[in-house]
């Protein structure tokens, strides 16, 4: 596989794969990546089991989905990427001190996991004004905040994610107070890394969710991905959008811009 020079959103000059793909890891040879059952199918990735049960493989999709899911359709290569990034981000994230699920990258779409269960409390970290978060309260999109703003949603399609506080989680039995704590400082640890980080690389990110699961011992770990799926990324110099906004407000360039995400994330410096 090729990598092709080309300038880039914000006129930089980056390399873009020629297939909207990430180079292939190699394969492993270990039984413990043999996919056995279905475990649970989102709207960007399947879960399966493997022969050893404190481990999953998941698999991300195509599929793209905005509003809770009433926006459908199929981003070429965006599962490849997605997987990538995650891969990329999360072994960098656990040598800052934040614990995740993340085990290695199987192949373009897989990655082995420790299985964990999913605490259906999703965190956003704002650091700039935008989506909802302007909407609701009237704010102008693009507004810097004076410090992160952490928000709780409870996990539900069905009821369109809505936002909740901890005592509301707490009183339903989704997290205990001390897990509430400990999800709060790995957020902010996780915003902390991924700020500079990204900076470095020409990108602003504006908000991010993060998603956390429960390993068998119960200690809380980061799970799910970090991805232009689950990130706001504006490029610093032209505020231009590099993530699922280009989808979710039929602005074109989304394959371009998940690529040109791929393309910085890796890039050394």
């Amino acid at each position: 596989m090729q990598a092709s020079p080309r300038h880039g959103f914000g006129g930089r000059l980056s390399y873009v794969w020629q297939t909207a793909r990430p180079p292939r890891p190699a394969p492993t040879g270990d039984r413990m990546t043999t996919r056995g059952e279905l475990k649970y199918e989102g709207k960007a990735k399947r879960v399966y089991a493997t022969p050893h049960p404190g481990e999953y493989i998941v698999e991300y999709k195509d599929d793209a989905t905005a509003f809770n899911g009433v926006k459908k359709a199929q981003i070429g290569g965006k599962g490849a990427i997605n997987n990538a990034i995650t891969a990329h981000l999360f072994p960098q994230l656990e040598q800052a001190g934040v614990p995740t699920h993340f085990i290695e990258r199987l192949s373009d779409t897989e990655q082995r996991v420790r299985a964990v269960t999913i605490i259906p409390v999703e965190v956003i970290v704002r650091n700039v004004a935008a989506g909802s978060f302007s909407k609701r309260l009237g704010i102008e999109e693009g507004t810097v905040l004076a410090r992160p703003v952490v928000e709780y949603c409870y996990k539900s399609d069905a009821l369109g994610d809505p936002l909740i506080n901890t005592d509301t989680a707490v009183a339903l039995g989704w997290a205990t107070p001390e897990e509430l704590t400990r999800i709060r400082e790995l957020a902010l640890k996780v915003q902390a890394f991924l700020v500079p980080y990204f900076a470095a690389r020409g990108v602003r990110l504006i908000d991010f969710k993060l998603e956390f699961g429960r390993l068998a011992d119960g200690t809380v770990v980061l799970a799910d991905e970090i991805s232009p799926d689950t990130c706001r990324f504006w490029d610093a110099e032209t505020n231009e959008k590099l993530d699922k906004d280009r989808f979710r407000r039929d602005l074109g360039g989304v394959e371009d811009a998940y690529s040109e995400m791929l393309a910085r994330v890796t890039r050394e410096l």
